[in-house]
Formats: C-alpha cells, sequence, structure tokens
C-alpha cells in the first residue's frame, strides 16, 4: 500500500508541476483527439452522410474517427470504403479500425484482410511507421495479434482491454503498443469519476502510449439488449477534459460519436442510426452543442496549456434534463452500470452551463420567469456552473451573453405517458 501511494505522489507531482508551467504554450502535434464511430449503426448509409460527419468533427477540432466495427455485419466493408474515400478526399483527417470483440467472433483471416485492405490509404492513422488498431474489449484474443502482425507487415496496437483493469493491461503490455481505456463514465453511486485509472494506466504501461477515454454523457434504456441505466453526467463534459489537461495523454477518443441508444453522442442527429427503443429519449434531444467547446479543449490539450485563445466566437453551452429526477417512475433505471440504486436518487437537478470569453462578462441563467446572474471567472477563459432546478421551477431555459440569446425546450413536470428518462438537451449560444 506504501508503494502505491508513493507512486500517486510522484504522478500527482508531475501533474502539479505541468499545471505550474501552463503559462508558455507548446502545441505539440503527436496528441490527437478521435471520436468513436459507430459503424455498425450504418446500414445503406449513403457518402454523403459520411462527409457530412467528417466536415462537422473536424471543423470541431477531431483529428479522426475510430471506426468500431462487429463481425458479422454484411456492410461493414462498404463504409469503411466510404469512410476511408471522403477522409482522403477531405485531408488532414485519418481513421483506425477498432474491432468489436465484445459482439461475435473474429477469424484472424478477418481481421488480416480488413487492416490490409485499408492500411495504404492516405487517411489511416500511422504511428511509428505502423497503422494504428485498436478494439472494443478482446483480451481473449490476445494470442491471434502475433499471426496479425506477421501477417499485415506489423501494426500499432492501442486496445481497449478494460475488463482487465491496468493492472491486467501491465501482464500484456509486451504484447500491445498502448492501451485504450473504456472508463469514461462515474461508476454506479457516484456523481463523479477521478483520475486515479487513468494514472495506473500511465504507470503501468511503462512508457507506451496510452489513449483516455472521455464521454459527455450516458444513459440507455434498451430492454432487448438488458441496458438501462444512468451515469451521472451533470458535469461530465467538463470534468473529464479538466482530468485530460491534467494527465495529459497521448491520445483522446471521444466517446461517441454517435452511439444514440447510449446517449453519448456528439453529432448531429442521424435518424437512420437511431436503434428502435431510443426514439424516444434521442428524438428532440440533440447534443451538437456539446461540440462547441471542443476547439477550445482540444487546443488546451495539444498545447498543454488551459490559458490559450480558441477559434471562434465566445460561446456559451448548457444542457439539461427537461424533467425533475422525481417525477414519473423511473422505469427501472439504475445510478450506474451495475449499480443498485434507481436513478431517480442519483440524477442532480441542474442545468449545467460551461462558458468560453476571452473578457469576463455577465451570464444570465433563466427557468421560466425565474432567472440568475452569473459571472464568468478572470483568471481563465473558461467557466463552468450549475443552475438547481426543482418542481417549482418550470418553463423554457434561456441563456443570455453579450446581447445574445438561445431558448431551449422546456423544463416540465409532467413525463411522456408517465414515463421517465434521464437523456439531455443541449444548447448553445
Amino acid at each position: 500500500m506504501g508503494y502505491l501511494k508513493t507512486k500517486f505522489k510522484r504522478l500527482l507531482e508531475k501533474i502539479e508541476d505541468r499545471i505550474e508551467g501552463e503559462r508558455e504554450p507548446e502545441t505539440n502535434d503527436d496528441r490527437k483527439v478521435f471520436a468513436h464511430y459507430m459503424v455498425g449503426l450504418t446500414c445503406h448509409q449513403a457518402v454523403e452522410q459520411w462527409a457530412h460527419d467528417i466536415k462537422t468533427a473536424k471543423e470541431a477540432g477531431i483529428d479522426g474517427f475510430a471506426l468500431n466495427i462487429g463481425p458479422s455485419d454484411p456492410w461493414t466493408e462498404t463504409q469503411l470504403s466510404y469512410a476511408y474515400h471522403e477522409a482522403e478526399e477531405v485531408g488532414d483527417f485519418v481513421m483506425f479500425i477498432s474491432f468489436d470483440m465484445a459482439c461475435g467472433e473474429w477469424s484472424v483471416e478477418q481481421v488480416v484482410d480488413l487492416i490490409n485492405r485499408f492500411k495504404e490509404s492516405s487517411a489511416q492513422f500511422i504511428v511509428d511507421g505502423r497503422p494504428l488498431v485498436s478494439t472494443f474489449e478482446g483480451p481473449g484474443w490476445a494470442e491471434n495479434w502475433i499471426s496479425v502482425r506477421e501477417q499485415t507487415g506489423d501494426i500499432f496496437l492501442v486496445p481497449d482491454w478494460s475488463s482487465l483493469g491496468p493492472y491486467g493491461i501491465s501482464e500484456k503490455v509486451d504484447a500491445i503498443d498502448g492501451a485504450f481505456s473504456w472508463d469514461a463514465w462515474p461508476k454506479a453511486g457516484q456523481n463523479q469519476m477521478n483520475i486515479n485509472e487513468d494514472l495506473l494506466y500511465c504507470d503501468n504501461l511503462k512508457g507506451k502510449k496510452y489513449m483516455m477515454g472521455v464521454s459527455p454523457y450516458f444513459y440507455t434504456n434498451l430492454p432487448q439488449w438488458n441496458k438501462n441505466w444512468y451515469c451521472s453526467s451533470e458535469s461530465l463534459w467538463h470534468d473529464r477534459w479538466q482530468q485530460v489537461l491534467d494527465v495529459m495523454p497521448d491520445f483522446v477518443q471521444i466517446i461517441t460519436w454517435n452511439d444514440f441508444g447510449e446517449s453519448s453522442y456528439i453529432c448531429d442527429t442521424v435518424p437512420a442510426q437511431v436503434v428502435e427503443g431510443a426514439e424516444e429519449y434521442v428524438n428532440g434531444y440533440s447534443h451538437a452543442a456539446f461540440r462547441a467547446v471542443l476547439p477550445y479543449f482540444i487546443t488546451a490539450y495539444k498545447s498543454g496549456s488551459r490559458l490559450v485563445d480558441f477559434p471562434g466566437e465566445d460561446t456559451v453551452i448548457a444542457w439539461y434534463r427537461t424533467t425533475p429526477a422525481g417525477v414519473g417512475e423511473g422505469c427501472g433505471t439504475t445510478w450506474g452500470q451495475g449499480g443498485e440504486i434507481p436513478a431517480t436518487q442519483g440524477a442532480r437537478d441542474v442545468v449545467s452551463v460551461m462558458a468560453l470569453v476571452r473578457v469576463p462578462t455577465n451570464i444570465t441563467v433563466a427557468i421560466g420567469s425565474r432567472w440568475k446572474s452569473v459571472g464568468t471567472r478572470i483568471d481563465s477563459p473558461l467557466s463552468y456552473f450549475e443552475i438547481p432546478f426543482d418542481g417549482s421551477a418550470t418553463g423554457p431555459v434561456t441563456i443570455a451573453m453579450n446581447g445574445r440569446t438561445v431558448e431551449g425546450p422546456p423544463i416540465t413536470n409532467e413525463c411522456h405517458e408517465g414515463r421517465m428518462h434521464f437523456n439531455s438537451v443541449v444548447i448553445k449560444i
């Protein structure tokens, strides 16, 4: 136990030294930010959708997509071809394949064929002269990667084996070139997460690459897959990016670009990609405004400093559920994956507000006729605050700053057919 405390102390001291030295930012071009793209949702998707997604991701400062694919979808190769082709056409946007090992059995031949098919693309992300390849889970497949390396001319393998945890990864570190952690949400019964797991990954990887997972939100209620839980997300998009700037991993992967069924999406809503049963909590609940703060966070991450200017004009985003947690029946939703406490007891009734301004200013947040004015920080371009609401505060949510105003959907005390859901809508100025 004393040894672990010493390691954490040493790592935390490094973080403190980095924060103290933030006043002289220096861009690191090796740091990259990717978004996790669920290719399994793209049946019959036209190439124009890929063009739109790549354009909007690039405008937000994202460097590329991690293309999650399963072993049995007949459209996979077509959609990968569209994705790589459009990235080649646009330029300065990269791709890599993330083999989903949790949704079926992969053969070595399948994996080799797909890697070889796309590894020469100008849009393939390359590290140390090798195409980066990732996974969603699959530690039991670990020995097969030896054969894959031999038949592809080698790869740069950065799997997500989060089921092993950082200590389990340390036992397989010789077989990989880095690791990606899916640990991007507070655990069951917790309102916030910390960086302990991230620091353990960094330490146990022994200098190999670390890809850190970042997510804006999580809620799912899909009985067909036995999924029904909410992870505390009231401050998650703010907190997790702050943790990125503390840890400064080699790579960041946003989880996700388009997983609508788990409410972790940051893309524009694509009705054809919304799985059956999720329409109830996705339609009308845009998350596109989460992207508005990405240019700042990505610039700060690549510069190694929070004190950076950001592209575009000053902006404010706000996210909130449109009903208090105690309204309606909770539909059996638990507070966190594997949790036993009802989500109605863990979800906090707040309007979460994040502001990026170059000069300190006041921001007004109104819920119906009730309003509150809050001043932004003077020591940072980024400010975060929360405005509580309860059954007595209802009506449209309005955000105002420097003569600009946006109105979002109302907070009400009525659930659709009495059914509570825990997704948020996101708005921006």
